[in-house]
């Protein structure tokens, strides 16, 4: 199966799964954010709602390839990712942020795929290592390589290395939580909303 039936497959995709469920607040506050009350009443509670976010981040582990060897060493006592918030957790329904680390194949794509519409609304990606940004310099002519996992999922941060050191995933871990910090619940959820034609780049496919 080459690229172009892969993405003709992932568009098919979002037909067949579940919807996620509705966010009334967020429905609220998009519907009344003018005005000084309303206005005051969401700057609260997205203070409150981001902060939490922020200082509890779930991650889903993906790991691909030897990449994955940092992000579980940067997991580990040495680097410690608990004390920034962070805990990977092993479903996709419990997770905030996709860790994609290491090299994306045409086989896995579909899972990837199917991993991330299972996360629930607001939901991040970063992808880390340079084979997960653009296939990598010993895999980007191959056959069976996806080159990008920007081509099948949105992606927020990206970890470029081979394989990046774990200062480096923790500095992309850090930009996340500024990024959450400045989201409302007023604003619409782009991930969700936009079509999945989107995520492909338009350049040279295998």
């Amino acid at each position: 199966m080459g690229l172009r039936e892969l993405e003709d497959r992932l568009r098919q995709l979002p037909g067949n799964l579940p919807r996620a469920p509705e966010q009334p607040l967020r429905r609220w506050a998009q519907t009344h954010h003018e005005g000084g009350l309303s206005v005051a009443f969401i700057n609260v509670v997205d203070k409150v709602l981001d902060t939490g976010r922020a200082c509890s981040t779930w991650g889903l582990q993906f790991g691909l390839a030897c990449c994955a060897i940092e992000m579980m060493a940067v997991g580990a006592s040495r680097y410690d990712l608990d004390r920034f918030g962070v805990f990977f957790r092993g479903s996709p329904r419990q997770a905030d942020a996709m860790l994609v680390a290491g090299t994306l194949t045409l086989k896995m794509a579909d899972v990837l795929r199917r991993l991330y519409d299972q996360m629930p609304e607001p939901r991040y990606v970063i992808a880390v290592g340079n084979c997960a940004i653009s296939g990598g310099r010993f895999y980007h002519h191959a056959y069976s390589v996806v080159r990008g996992v920007d081509r099948v999922v949105p992606v927020d941060i990206y970890v470029p290395g081979c394989p990046p050191r774990p200062e480096s995933f923790i500095d992309a871990i850090r930009k996340l939580h500024q990024l959450m910090r400045r989201e409302s619940i007023a604003d619409t959820i782009g991930h969700g909303e936009r079509q999945h034609e989107d995520f492909f780049r338009k350049r040279e496919l295998p």
